[in-house]
Protein backbone atom coordinates (compact mmCIF):
# COMPACT_ATOMS: atom_id res chain seq x y z
CA UNK A 1 0.00 0.00 0.00
CA UNK A 2 2.70 2.77 0.66
CA UNK A 3 4.51 1.65 -2.24
CA UNK A 4 1.26 2.34 -4.25
CA UNK A 5 0.56 5.94 -2.46
CA UNK A 6 4.11 6.77 -3.49
CA UNK A 7 4.04 5.74 -7.28
CA UNK A 8 0.73 7.36 -7.11
CA UNK A 9 1.36 10.77 -5.77
CA UNK A 10 4.39 11.43 -8.21
CA UNK A 11 2.59 10.57 -11.06
CA UNK A 12 -0.78 12.77 -9.94
CA UNK A 13 1.99 15.72 -9.58
CA UNK A 14 3.55 15.63 -12.46
CA UNK A 15 0.07 15.48 -14.67
CA UNK A 16 -1.56 18.03 -11.88
CA UNK A 17 1.77 20.32 -12.70
CA UNK A 18 1.22 19.87 -16.01
CA UNK A 19 -1.74 21.15 -16.78
CA UNK A 20 -1.84 23.45 -14.24
CA UNK A 21 1.04 25.37 -16.59
CA UNK A 22 -1.35 25.03 -19.43
CA UNK A 23 -3.92 27.38 -17.49
CA UNK A 24 -4.51 31.20 -17.56
CA UNK A 25 -3.38 31.15 -13.85
CA UNK A 26 0.19 29.71 -15.01
CA UNK A 27 1.02 33.38 -15.92
CA UNK A 28 1.20 34.84 -12.39
CA UNK A 29 4.39 35.57 -11.39
CA UNK A 30 6.38 34.85 -8.02
CA UNK A 31 7.46 36.77 -5.36
CA UNK A 32 6.03 39.99 -6.57
CA UNK A 33 8.62 41.11 -9.55
CA UNK A 34 7.97 41.71 -12.55
CA UNK A 35 11.45 40.42 -14.12
CA UNK A 36 13.65 37.37 -12.99
CA UNK A 37 16.07 37.80 -9.91
CA UNK A 38 18.45 35.87 -11.42
CA UNK A 39 19.67 35.25 -15.46
CA UNK A 40 17.57 31.94 -17.20
CA UNK A 41 20.93 30.36 -17.82
CA UNK A 42 22.30 30.48 -13.81
CA UNK A 43 18.59 30.09 -12.86
CA UNK A 44 18.36 26.47 -14.96
CA UNK A 45 22.00 25.87 -13.94
CA UNK A 46 21.01 25.59 -9.82
CA UNK A 47 17.91 23.79 -10.54
CA UNK A 48 19.67 21.10 -12.25
CA UNK A 49 22.77 20.62 -10.31
CA UNK A 50 21.28 20.73 -6.77
CA UNK A 51 18.85 17.71 -7.79
CA UNK A 52 21.01 15.70 -10.38
CA UNK A 53 23.60 15.60 -6.83
CA UNK A 54 26.36 13.24 -7.22
CA UNK A 55 23.77 10.34 -8.01
CA UNK A 56 23.29 11.94 -11.33
CA UNK A 57 26.91 11.17 -12.63
CA UNK A 58 27.04 7.37 -10.16
CA UNK A 59 23.74 6.05 -11.37
CA UNK A 60 23.70 7.63 -14.89
CA UNK A 61 26.85 5.41 -15.61
CA UNK A 62 26.04 2.55 -13.76
CA UNK A 63 22.16 2.24 -13.68
CA UNK A 64 21.30 1.69 -17.50
CA UNK A 65 23.94 -0.92 -17.96
CA UNK A 66 22.60 -2.56 -15.14
CA UNK A 67 19.18 -2.60 -16.67
CA UNK A 68 21.08 -4.03 -19.97
CA UNK A 69 22.05 -7.07 -17.97
CA UNK A 70 19.57 -7.82 -16.07
CA UNK A 71 15.95 -7.43 -18.02
CA UNK A 72 14.11 -4.91 -16.20
CA UNK A 73 10.67 -6.60 -15.24
CA UNK A 74 8.49 -3.98 -17.58
CA UNK A 75 10.53 -5.38 -20.46
CA UNK A 76 11.02 -9.39 -22.10
CA UNK A 77 14.21 -8.36 -24.04
CA UNK A 78 17.11 -10.97 -24.06
CA UNK A 79 19.52 -9.34 -21.66
CA UNK A 80 22.84 -8.22 -23.08
CA UNK A 81 21.43 -7.66 -26.58
CA UNK A 82 20.84 -5.14 -28.72
CA UNK A 83 17.03 -5.58 -28.16
CA UNK A 84 17.73 -4.50 -24.75
CA UNK A 85 19.27 -1.20 -25.15
CA UNK A 86 15.89 0.83 -25.35
CA UNK A 87 14.02 -0.96 -22.50
CA UNK A 88 17.38 -0.73 -20.17
CA UNK A 89 17.71 3.44 -20.73
CA UNK A 90 13.53 3.48 -20.48
CA UNK A 91 13.60 1.90 -17.16
CA UNK A 92 16.81 4.47 -15.69
CA UNK A 93 14.25 7.47 -17.67
CA UNK A 94 11.60 6.75 -15.76
CA UNK A 95 13.28 6.89 -12.22
CA UNK A 96 15.58 9.87 -13.10
CA UNK A 97 12.16 11.48 -15.53
CA UNK A 98 9.39 13.42 -15.31
CA UNK A 99 7.59 12.23 -12.25
CA UNK A 100 10.89 12.54 -9.82
CA UNK A 101 11.43 15.90 -11.09
CA UNK A 102 8.27 17.33 -10.87
CA UNK A 103 7.58 16.17 -7.08
CA UNK A 104 10.69 18.05 -6.21
CA UNK A 105 9.77 22.29 -7.00
CA UNK A 106 6.33 21.93 -9.21
CA UNK A 107 2.92 22.23 -7.00
CA UNK A 108 5.08 22.19 -3.61
CA UNK A 109 6.91 25.36 -4.99
CA UNK A 110 3.68 26.93 -5.96
CA UNK A 111 1.76 26.64 -2.44
CA UNK A 112 4.74 27.88 -0.59
CA UNK A 113 5.57 30.96 -3.44
CA UNK A 114 1.64 31.73 -2.80
CA UNK A 115 1.93 31.52 1.42
CA UNK A 116 5.25 33.47 1.66
CA UNK A 117 5.01 36.44 -0.86
CA UNK A 118 1.44 36.84 -0.68
CA UNK A 119 0.36 35.59 2.83
CA UNK A 120 3.91 36.31 4.78
CA UNK A 121 3.80 33.17 6.01
CA UNK A 122 7.63 31.99 6.55
CA UNK A 123 9.66 29.46 4.18
CA UNK A 124 9.47 26.02 6.08
CA UNK A 125 7.79 22.95 5.17
CA UNK A 126 4.78 23.63 7.52
CA UNK A 127 3.86 26.20 5.38
CA UNK A 128 2.94 23.34 2.80
CA UNK A 129 -0.15 22.52 5.07
CA UNK A 130 -0.59 25.88 5.74
CA UNK A 131 -3.84 26.41 3.77
CA UNK A 132 -5.43 23.41 5.78
CA UNK A 133 -4.65 23.81 9.14
CA UNK A 134 -4.08 27.74 8.95
CA UNK A 135 -2.63 29.99 12.25
CA UNK A 136 -2.64 26.95 14.50
CA UNK A 137 -0.42 24.74 12.51
CA UNK A 138 2.00 27.80 12.42
CA UNK A 139 2.44 28.93 15.93
CA UNK A 140 1.61 25.33 17.15
CA UNK A 141 4.28 21.95 18.11
CA UNK A 142 2.82 20.59 15.07
CA UNK A 143 5.06 22.73 12.68
CA UNK A 144 7.70 21.60 14.74
CA UNK A 145 7.12 18.18 14.14
CA UNK A 146 6.51 18.80 10.53
CA UNK A 147 9.57 20.57 10.08
CA UNK A 148 11.70 18.31 11.61
CA UNK A 149 10.45 15.50 9.69
CA UNK A 150 11.16 16.80 6.45
CA UNK A 151 15.05 18.04 7.59
CA UNK A 152 15.57 14.74 9.08
CA UNK A 153 14.21 13.79 5.57
CA UNK A 154 16.48 16.02 3.69
CA UNK A 155 19.77 15.30 5.54
CA UNK A 156 19.11 12.01 4.90
CA UNK A 157 19.13 11.90 1.10
CA UNK A 158 21.90 14.53 0.95
CA UNK A 159 24.43 12.54 3.38
CA UNK A 160 23.34 9.82 0.92
CA UNK A 161 25.25 11.26 -2.57
CA UNK A 162 27.94 12.62 0.34
CA UNK A 163 28.54 8.99 1.05
CA UNK A 164 27.96 7.89 -2.33
CA UNK A 165 30.84 10.66 -3.50
CA UNK A 166 33.36 9.55 -0.74
CA UNK A 167 33.70 6.27 -1.61
CA UNK A 168 33.98 6.70 -5.14
CA UNK A 169 36.12 9.01 -5.26
CA UNK A 170 38.01 7.07 -2.97
CA UNK A 171 38.17 4.12 -5.19
CA UNK A 172 38.67 6.08 -8.31
CA UNK A 173 42.25 7.92 -6.76
CA UNK A 174 42.90 4.80 -5.63
CA UNK A 175 42.49 2.82 -9.23
CA UNK A 176 43.95 5.60 -11.55
CA UNK A 177 46.72 7.31 -9.22
CA UNK A 178 47.67 4.18 -6.60
CA UNK A 179 46.20 6.46 -3.51
CA UNK A 180 45.53 4.46 -0.20
CA UNK A 181 41.71 3.68 -0.59
CA UNK A 182 40.20 3.46 2.62
CA UNK A 183 38.46 5.24 5.82
CA UNK A 184 41.09 8.01 6.51
CA UNK A 185 41.18 8.76 2.27
CA UNK A 186 37.21 8.85 2.73
CA UNK A 187 37.11 11.42 5.42
CA UNK A 188 39.92 13.68 3.83
CA UNK A 189 37.66 14.01 0.67
CA UNK A 190 34.28 14.76 3.19
CA UNK A 191 36.35 17.56 4.40
CA UNK A 192 37.61 18.52 0.83
CA UNK A 193 34.15 18.71 0.25
CA UNK A 194 32.80 19.78 3.18
CA UNK A 195 35.25 23.62 2.71
CA UNK A 196 33.58 23.90 -1.01
CA UNK A 197 30.21 23.68 -0.38
CA UNK A 198 30.07 26.07 3.28
CA UNK A 199 32.09 28.32 2.07
CA UNK A 200 29.76 28.41 -1.25
CA UNK A 201 26.60 28.24 0.69
CA UNK A 202 28.00 30.71 3.24
CA UNK A 203 28.37 33.56 0.11
CA UNK A 204 24.86 33.21 -0.55
CA UNK A 205 22.94 31.87 -3.69
CA UNK A 206 24.12 35.13 -6.06
CA UNK A 207 27.56 34.30 -5.31
CA UNK A 208 28.86 30.70 -4.62
CA UNK A 209 25.71 28.53 -5.45
CA UNK A 210 25.41 30.76 -8.51
CA UNK A 211 29.46 29.86 -9.37
CA UNK A 212 29.17 26.37 -8.59
CA UNK A 213 25.89 25.54 -10.50
CA UNK A 214 27.48 27.29 -13.26
CA UNK A 215 30.77 25.80 -13.50
CA UNK A 216 29.45 22.11 -13.26
CA UNK A 217 27.32 23.11 -16.32
CA UNK A 218 29.95 24.20 -18.35
CA UNK A 219 31.84 21.14 -17.49
CA UNK A 220 29.41 18.62 -17.88
CA UNK A 221 28.77 20.43 -21.41
CA UNK A 222 32.47 19.84 -22.26
CA UNK A 223 32.27 15.98 -21.10
CA UNK A 224 29.28 15.09 -22.70
CA UNK A 225 30.56 17.28 -26.63
CA UNK A 226 33.74 14.91 -26.17
CA UNK A 227 31.41 11.93 -25.94
CA UNK A 228 29.57 13.29 -28.55
CA UNK A 229 32.26 14.47 -30.97
CA UNK A 230 34.94 11.17 -30.74
CA UNK A 231 32.68 8.65 -29.22
CA UNK A 232 29.53 6.18 -30.32
CA UNK A 233 27.71 8.64 -31.58
CA UNK A 234 25.20 7.43 -34.09
CA UNK A 235 24.81 4.57 -31.95
CA UNK A 236 24.12 7.08 -28.74
CA UNK A 237 21.80 8.94 -30.92
CA UNK A 238 19.78 5.65 -32.19
CA UNK A 239 20.04 4.87 -28.28
CA UNK A 240 18.13 7.75 -26.97
CA UNK A 241 15.65 7.60 -29.43
CA UNK A 242 14.15 4.00 -28.72
CA UNK A 243 14.88 4.67 -25.28
CA UNK A 244 12.55 7.61 -25.36
CA UNK A 245 10.04 5.38 -26.98
CA UNK A 246 9.99 2.68 -24.93
CA UNK A 247 10.04 5.46 -21.72
CA UNK A 248 6.52 6.86 -23.25
CA UNK A 249 5.04 3.73 -24.54
CA UNK A 250 5.57 1.50 -21.37
CA UNK A 251 5.47 4.97 -19.04
CA UNK A 252 2.24 3.49 -17.28
CA UNK A 253 3.43 0.35 -16.57
CA UNK A 254 6.49 1.33 -15.32
CA UNK A 255 4.72 3.88 -12.90
CA UNK A 256 2.55 1.79 -11.77
CA UNK A 257 4.59 -1.41 -11.34
CA UNK A 258 3.99 -3.53 -7.91
CA UNK A 259 5.10 -5.86 -6.48
CA UNK A 260 2.76 -8.38 -7.91
CA UNK A 261 3.91 -7.72 -11.05
CA UNK A 262 7.74 -7.19 -10.53
CA UNK A 263 10.15 -8.54 -7.43
CA UNK A 264 9.75 -7.46 -4.23
CA UNK A 265 13.52 -7.17 -4.16
CA UNK A 266 13.87 -5.33 -7.47
CA UNK A 267 11.08 -2.83 -6.64
CA UNK A 268 12.80 -1.78 -3.36
CA UNK A 269 16.33 -1.65 -4.39
CA UNK A 270 15.39 0.92 -7.74
CA UNK A 271 11.81 2.32 -8.03
CA UNK A 272 11.22 2.20 -4.45
CA UNK A 273 14.04 4.13 -3.26
CA UNK A 274 14.34 6.27 -6.45
CA UNK A 275 11.06 7.61 -5.83
CA UNK A 276 11.16 7.99 -1.97
CA UNK A 277 14.88 9.84 -1.98
CA UNK A 278 13.11 12.55 -4.52
CA UNK A 279 10.06 12.63 -2.04
CA UNK A 280 12.24 13.36 0.94
CA UNK A 281 13.89 16.20 -0.66
CA UNK A 282 10.97 17.78 -1.99
CA UNK A 283 9.79 19.99 0.87
CA UNK A 284 12.75 21.47 1.02
CA UNK A 285 13.86 21.61 -2.38
CA UNK A 286 10.40 23.35 -2.96
CA UNK A 287 11.65 26.16 -0.65
CA UNK A 288 15.08 26.33 -3.00
CA UNK A 289 13.18 26.85 -6.13
CA UNK A 290 10.50 29.33 -4.94
CA UNK A 291 13.22 31.32 -3.16
CA UNK A 292 15.27 31.34 -6.70
CA UNK A 293 12.52 31.46 -9.30
CA UNK A 294 11.50 35.23 -8.20
CA UNK A 295 10.12 36.92 -11.32
CA UNK A 296 9.42 34.24 -12.87
CA UNK A 297 6.04 32.68 -13.90
CA UNK A 298 4.19 29.92 -12.59
CA UNK A 299 4.62 28.14 -16.12
CA UNK A 300 8.40 28.56 -16.37
CA UNK A 301 9.18 26.97 -13.26
CA UNK A 302 6.93 24.06 -13.64
CA UNK A 303 8.09 23.41 -17.53
CA UNK A 304 12.26 23.90 -16.14
CA UNK A 305 11.14 21.55 -12.92
CA UNK A 306 9.13 19.21 -14.76
CA UNK A 307 10.02 19.24 -18.22
CA UNK A 308 13.32 20.78 -19.19
CA UNK A 309 15.09 19.15 -16.50
CA UNK A 310 14.40 15.49 -16.43
CA UNK A 311 15.17 16.08 -20.66
CA UNK A 312 18.09 17.08 -19.34
CA UNK A 313 18.57 13.92 -17.21
CA UNK A 314 17.71 11.80 -20.00
CA UNK A 315 20.59 12.72 -22.17
CA UNK A 316 22.82 13.15 -19.84
CA UNK A 317 22.34 9.60 -18.84
CA UNK A 318 21.95 8.66 -22.93
CA UNK A 319 25.73 9.97 -22.95
CA UNK A 320 27.29 8.27 -19.55
CA UNK A 321 24.99 5.00 -19.46
CA UNK A 322 24.30 4.67 -23.07
CA UNK A 323 28.10 5.03 -24.02
CA UNK A 324 28.65 2.28 -21.01
CA UNK A 325 26.30 0.08 -22.70
CA UNK A 326 27.70 0.51 -26.33
CA UNK A 327 31.41 -0.81 -24.55
CA UNK A 328 29.41 -3.78 -23.28
CA UNK A 329 27.69 -4.65 -25.98
CA UNK A 330 30.72 -4.85 -28.12
CA UNK A 331 32.85 -6.47 -25.59
CA UNK A 332 35.48 -3.55 -24.71
CA UNK A 333 34.26 -3.33 -21.14
CA UNK A 334 32.53 -6.57 -18.81
CA UNK A 335 30.39 -5.00 -16.31
CA UNK A 336 28.50 -7.85 -15.13
CA UNK A 337 29.99 -9.03 -12.39
CA UNK A 338 30.71 -5.63 -10.78
CA UNK A 339 26.65 -4.63 -11.36
CA UNK A 340 25.05 -7.90 -10.22
CA UNK A 341 27.24 -7.14 -6.69
CA UNK A 342 25.59 -3.12 -6.82
CA UNK A 343 29.62 -2.08 -7.61
CA UNK A 344 28.77 1.30 -9.11
CA UNK A 345 32.18 2.64 -8.38
CA UNK A 346 33.67 -0.10 -10.39
CA UNK A 347 31.18 0.65 -13.27
CA UNK A 348 31.65 3.82 -13.36
CA UNK A 349 35.07 4.08 -13.49
CA UNK A 350 35.43 1.54 -15.88
CA UNK A 351 32.79 3.11 -18.31
CA UNK A 352 34.74 6.41 -17.84
CA UNK A 353 37.60 4.96 -18.36
CA UNK A 354 36.57 3.75 -21.53
CA UNK A 355 35.21 6.83 -22.92
CA UNK A 356 37.35 8.68 -25.45
CA UNK A 357 40.26 10.61 -22.91
CA UNK A 358 40.82 7.48 -20.73
CA UNK A 359 41.99 8.41 -17.82
CA UNK A 360 41.84 12.41 -18.30
CA UNK A 361 38.14 11.71 -18.70
CA UNK A 362 37.86 9.53 -15.66
CA UNK A 363 39.57 12.61 -13.84
CA UNK A 364 36.88 14.96 -15.38
CA UNK A 365 34.19 12.57 -14.34
CA UNK A 366 35.21 12.41 -10.65
CA UNK A 367 35.71 16.22 -10.83
CA UNK A 368 32.33 16.54 -12.04
CA UNK A 369 30.48 14.53 -9.18
CA UNK A 370 32.50 16.22 -6.36
CA UNK A 371 30.99 19.75 -8.02
CA UNK A 372 27.05 18.38 -8.67
CA UNK A 373 27.97 17.08 -4.61
CA UNK A 374 29.13 20.12 -3.46
CA UNK A 375 25.90 22.32 -5.10
CA UNK A 376 23.74 19.94 -3.70
CA UNK A 377 25.30 20.60 -0.10
CA UNK A 378 25.39 24.44 -0.42
CA UNK A 379 21.65 25.04 -1.60
CA UNK A 380 20.27 22.54 0.98
CA UNK A 381 22.16 23.96 3.59
CA UNK A 382 21.04 26.94 2.45
CA UNK A 383 17.43 25.70 2.75
CA UNK A 384 17.24 24.11 6.19
CA UNK A 385 19.06 27.39 7.44
CA UNK A 386 15.82 29.16 6.07
CA UNK A 387 13.55 26.47 7.99
CA UNK A 388 15.84 26.97 11.04
CA UNK A 389 15.43 30.83 10.80
CA UNK A 390 12.72 31.49 9.56
CA UNK A 391 13.13 33.98 6.64
CA UNK A 392 14.82 33.62 2.86
CA UNK A 393 18.51 34.96 3.68
CA UNK A 394 20.01 32.91 6.97
CA UNK A 395 22.83 33.98 8.45
CA UNK A 396 26.13 32.59 6.84
CA UNK A 397 27.11 31.18 10.42
CA UNK A 398 23.56 28.96 10.17
CA UNK A 399 24.30 27.60 6.82
CA UNK A 400 28.01 26.66 7.74
CA UNK A 401 26.41 25.07 10.91
CA UNK A 402 24.41 22.72 8.37
CA UNK A 403 26.85 22.25 6.15
CA UNK A 404 29.50 21.01 8.54
CA UNK A 405 26.57 19.06 10.15
CA UNK A 406 26.06 17.10 7.23
CA UNK A 407 29.48 16.50 6.28
CA UNK A 408 30.32 15.14 10.25
CA UNK A 409 27.08 12.90 9.67
CA UNK A 410 28.10 11.51 6.55
CA UNK A 411 32.13 10.65 8.18
CA UNK A 412 29.63 8.77 11.27
CA UNK A 413 27.96 6.54 8.69
CA UNK A 414 30.95 6.12 6.65
CA UNK A 415 32.51 4.49 9.97
CA UNK A 416 29.40 2.42 10.75
CA UNK A 417 29.54 1.12 7.61
CA UNK A 418 26.64 2.79 6.21
CA UNK A 419 28.40 4.05 3.63
CA UNK A 420 27.53 0.69 1.25
CA UNK A 421 24.27 1.53 -0.47
CA UNK A 422 21.83 -1.04 0.58
CA UNK A 423 22.03 0.85 3.76
CA UNK A 424 22.21 4.35 2.85
CA UNK A 425 18.84 3.66 0.70
CA UNK A 426 17.04 2.01 4.26
CA UNK A 427 17.78 5.40 5.76
CA UNK A 428 16.29 7.67 3.01
CA UNK A 429 13.31 5.49 2.04
CA UNK A 430 12.52 5.28 6.56
CA UNK A 431 12.89 9.32 6.32
CA UNK A 432 10.76 9.48 3.20
CA UNK A 433 7.91 8.04 4.45
CA UNK A 434 6.09 11.17 6.43
CA UNK A 435 7.04 13.59 3.93
CA UNK A 436 5.27 11.64 1.51
CA UNK A 437 1.53 12.73 4.06
CA UNK A 438 3.14 16.89 4.04
CA UNK A 439 3.35 16.87 -0.02
CA UNK A 440 -0.18 15.22 -0.52
CA UNK A 441 -2.38 18.33 0.13
CA UNK A 442 -0.19 20.05 -3.04
CA UNK A 443 -2.37 18.40 -5.15
CA UNK A 444 -5.46 20.32 -4.83
CA UNK A 445 -3.69 23.22 -3.12
CA UNK A 446 -0.87 23.94 -5.66
CA UNK A 447 -3.79 24.86 -8.71
CA UNK A 448 -5.82 26.76 -5.85
CA UNK A 449 -3.01 28.72 -4.86
CA UNK A 450 -2.00 29.53 -9.03
CA UNK A 451 -5.53 30.75 -9.17
CA UNK A 452 -5.14 32.82 -5.92
CA UNK A 453 -2.11 34.10 -7.31
CA UNK A 454 -3.60 35.29 -10.90
CA UNK A 455 -6.53 36.88 -9.20
CA UNK A 456 -4.49 39.01 -6.85
CA UNK A 457 -2.27 39.98 -10.10
CA UNK A 458 -5.12 40.85 -12.17
CA UNK A 459 -4.67 37.86 -14.98
CA UNK A 460 -7.83 36.18 -14.38
CA UNK A 461 -10.75 37.14 -12.78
Amino acid sequence: MRQIFVQLLLLLTFFIAIGLAMTPAAKAKIGNLETPEISTFKWLSIILCTLLAGGGVFFAAGEPVYHFVVTPPAFDSEAGTAEAVSGALGQSFMHWGFMAWAVLGSLTAVVLAHAHYVKGQPLQPRTLLYPIFGERLMRGPLGGIVDACCVIALVAGTVGPIGFLATQVSFGLHELFGLPEGYTGQLIILAVLGCIYVLSSMSGIHKGIQLLSRFNVLLALAIGAVIIVFGPTLFLVNSYVSGMGAYISEFFTMATMTAETAPAWWMQWWTVFFFAWFIGYAPLMAIFVARISRGRSIREMIVAVAILAPVATTVWFTLLGGSGIYYQLTGAIDLTEALNNFQFDVATLTIAQALPGGTWMAVAILLLTTIFVATTGDSMSYAIAVVGTGHDNPSPIVRAFWGIAMALMAAVLLYMGAGQIGALQQFIVITAIPVSLILLPSLWNGPQAAYAMAREQGIIE
